[in-house]
């Protein structure tokens, strides 16, 4: 049975049956791959895809270098498919990832998790799906493709950065509903590892670290916000941030929680939740459009 696996957060891997798929080393061979997974969904026409990859070349030259490696790559895959319907599908002039061929991708299944949870608040997610979202979060060993600094690569990196934190973020909201701190404060470190600044991160941390009895640590999170968004961004922490860091300073977070309406506090988190998600939107459609001008500045004047 084949058992194809790509691997793009971190650096490249592609096994065949647990080896090393041979031959795949070459950089341009790697990106024509990767570009053609990451936009699996689509059939991209091979003029396009040349001047993409090779914008740098001639008209006629990016064409013979497209050419040579889509031969290379069908050659190091046939080894993959040879009772099955290839991954990769050329007709004509354009080539597309045969939906039909087995194969396993990581950024796939990631994104298959993500859409099952992007309309659901942390706080509301199901054992189930919060379980799926913790195993698929651990595929984010690293960056897309790190060491990549191509205009298309760049932007997708930001667009599965933005993916991870949302996560994180759900993952957060789940563990503190559960009273499950510890594992949220968790979360929350591998969330400012990617983004120090993001400061409802740094927000989740404190409640977290205050919930679980660790009323110093909190604090110590609201000076570390301070710090990074004053050296990052130029700017202070947010008046709900002063307000969460003062409600723990008076060690009052729990009285005012306590005489605070429930409905209220859920539609609040709720809110938070939302603004958070709404901000994920708008960022990741900014990257989309601008990675789309980018390419199209590139395609040759007619």
């Amino acid at each position: 049975m084949n058992c194809l696996t790509i691997s793009l957060f971190g650096r490249f891997n592609a096994c065949h049956n647990t080896d090393i798929l041979i031959g795949l080393d070459a950089a341009k061979l790697q990106e024509l791959f990767s570009y053609l997974l990451i936009y699996r969904d689509r059939t991209h026409h091979r003029e396009r895809l040349a001047t993409l990859l090779w914008d740098a070349q001639s008209t006629t030259q990016s064409k013979k270098y497209l050419r040579q490696a889509l031969w290379q790559l069908r050659q190091h895959l046939e080894s993959c498919y040879a009772d099955e319907a290839p991954l990769l599908q050329l007709d004509g002039d354009w080539i597309y990832i045969n939906k039909d061929a087995s194969f396993w991708l990581d950024v796939q299944e990631f994104e298959a998790a993500f859409a099952e949870v992007r309309e659901v608040l942390g706080h509301e997610m199901s054992t189930e799906a919060a379980n799926q979202i913790k195993k698929v979060v651990q595929l984010y060993k690293g960056n897309l493709l790190e060491g990549w600094y191509q205009d298309w690569c760049n932007f997708e990196r930001e667009r599965f950065q933005l993916i991870y934190l949302a996560m994180l973020d759900k993952l957060m909201s789940y563990c503190a509903d559960r009273e499950e701190y510890e594992e949220g404060v968790s979360y929350g470190i591998l969330g400012l590892r990617q983004d120090p600044a993001q400061e409802r991160t740094h927000q989740q941390l404190m409640r977290l670290h205050y919930l679980s009895g660790n009323r110093s640590g909190a604090l110590r999170q609201y000076k570390m916000c301070v710090d990074i968004l004053q050296s990052e961004l130029g700017v202070g922490p947010s008046r709900l941030t002063q307000l969460l860091y003062a409600q723990i300073q008076g060690d009052q977070l729990h009285e005012i929680s306590a005489s605070q309406d429930h409905n209220t506090q859920v539609a609040l988190q709720a809110l938070a939740e939302r603004l958070s998600k709404l901000r994920f939107d708008i960022d990741s459609m900014h990257h989309q459009v601008q990675s789309q001008l980018d390419m199209i500045s590139k395609l040759p004047a007619s």
